[in-house]
């Protein structure tokens, strides 16, 4: 490192990133409740100095576009961008994180309480500690060191805090569509620190099972939709296997499986006596890199149907499939890409090795950066999947603290001193 790039690592305020961290996470985000959460980042991010853009999105105006997905009606929308203007021409990097969380679940479930931000003295509690709200406080966290340290960056920083990630990315289509784009981006969802260059894609899908109904007594006489729904559920399965089977992806090919066909829901039937006449499943689709929505809907629509042509009663009542929810294209930026570069050396010279680099079977917002905002990017932070939307949702600290000193040294980087 430069003089003045070690300067900055080791400005990183650990105390102030623990106090700005359990501020967020003791801020309730989920269920299209976000607003207190943007709050809390715009009030973070005047504290830098950084100029704020904060507007209110067109819900209108977005639901024409084709990238858009949400599964939460909001009442309200806010945008908001911090900009780190540099003192000379260079290049752009957006720093991207949502404030949205998934619904924190019983809180008897939880060790601590789920809006706690309790501390242990090495991992802190909370639902969005990982997901991703770790991630959110590093990015903070490093600006301020840079900040601190009066180190002047060419280009610019666009600090980008969104809403609705977890349903869709209404947050960051509207601040791409906004015209906050860069030459490269560092979405700081958890990866424990490695550097996600691909991920596949989902589409959410519902499926409807008919029956007949009839008492309960007499099942014979009805057709239970609960039944019919076993051999769908067979269908997928196969489905699911042939599209794992051989994947060209070398990224994505580590993964145990890359493509996911999930059921999340099922509901059906309206009395406990009576033959269910009707169920609906709900779902997660996977979706290959370079692979066309339709080409994937037609294969599930495809292989649903396959099931009509041995079951007679399914011949004559088929089930139908409906498309809804969040649309999460694929995403992938090339290894050989200047973000991918600046954020690998930075993790080096910080944490001692190269991160790995690693593919995830899940979507996120970095598709819409990547696919509609022309802005090559990559995932990179604190904290586990495996860990996010779990009770007992935790981070790392010392993660968080490593991320922050990467992201730091990368902005330095990316966009010049």
């Amino acid at each position: 490192m430069t003089q003045d790039e070690a300067r900055v690592v080791q400005a990183i305020d650990r105390e102030a990133l623990l106090v700005s961290l359990q501020r967020l996470l003791r801020i309730s985000s989920h269920g299209g409740d976000e607003e207190a959460a943007q709050a809390a980042m715009a009030d973070e991010m005047d504290s830098l100095g950084l100029d704020l853009d904060r507007w209110e999105v067109d819900g209108e105006e977005l639901r024409g576009h084709p990238d858009y997905g949400a599964e939460i009606d909001r009442d309200t929308v806010t945008g908001l961008v911090g900009c780190l203007e540099g003192v000379a021409d260079g290049p752009t990097l957006v720093l991207n994180g949502h404030v949205d969380v998934v619904p924190p679940g019983d809180p008897a479930d939880w060790l601590h309480h789920p809006w706690s931000g309790h501390f242990d003295g090495e991992r802190v509690y909370g639902r969005g500690s990982a997901d991703m709200k770790g991630g959110l406080a590093a990015g903070l966290a490093a600006l301020r060191a840079i900040s601190d340290t009066g180190v002047k960056i060419r280009g610019r920083v666009l600090m980008q805090s969104v809403v609705g990630e977890e349903d869709g990315g209404v947050g960051t289509l509207a601040t791409i569509l906004r015209g906050h784009t860069g030459d490269g981006a560092v979405i700081m969802e958890p990866t424990r620190l490695a550097v996600v260059t691909t991920h596949a894609g989902a589409l959410s899908f519902r499926i409807r099972i008919r029956g007949r109904g009839a008492h309960g007594a007499l099942r014979m006489e009805g057709v239970s939709a609960l039944d019919k729904l076993f051999p769908v559920l067979e269908a997928l399965r196969r489905l699911e296997e042939r599209r794992n089977a051989d994947v060209s992806d070398t990224v994505l090919a580590r993964l145990p499986l890359p493509f996911p066909i999930s059921v999340g829901t099922v509901r059906g039937g309206t009395w406990a006596s009576t033959v269910p006449d009707l169920l609906t499943c709900e779902g997660r689709y996977g979706i290959v890199p370079g692979e066309t929505l339709d080409h994937a809907r037609a294969e599930f629509e495809a292989a649903v149907m396959d099931v009509v042509a041995g079951d007679g009663w399914l011949s004559a009542h088929p089930p139908e499939v409906e498309w809804w929810g969040g649309v999460f294209r694929p995403a992938s930026t090339p290894l050989e890409s200047p973000i991918v570069r600046a954020v690998r050396e930075a993790g080096r010279d910080v944490l001692g090795k190269p991160p790995v680099v690693a593919g995830l079977p899940c979507g996120t917002d970095l598709r819409l950066l990547v696919n509609t905002g022309g802005t090559p990017g990559v995932l990179f932070g604190p904290g586990h999947l495996s860990d996010a939307h779990a009770p007992n949702e935790s981070v790392d600290f010392g993660e968080v603290e490593s991320a922050a000193k990467v992201l730091a040294l990368t902005v330095l980087r990316f966009c010049g001193t």
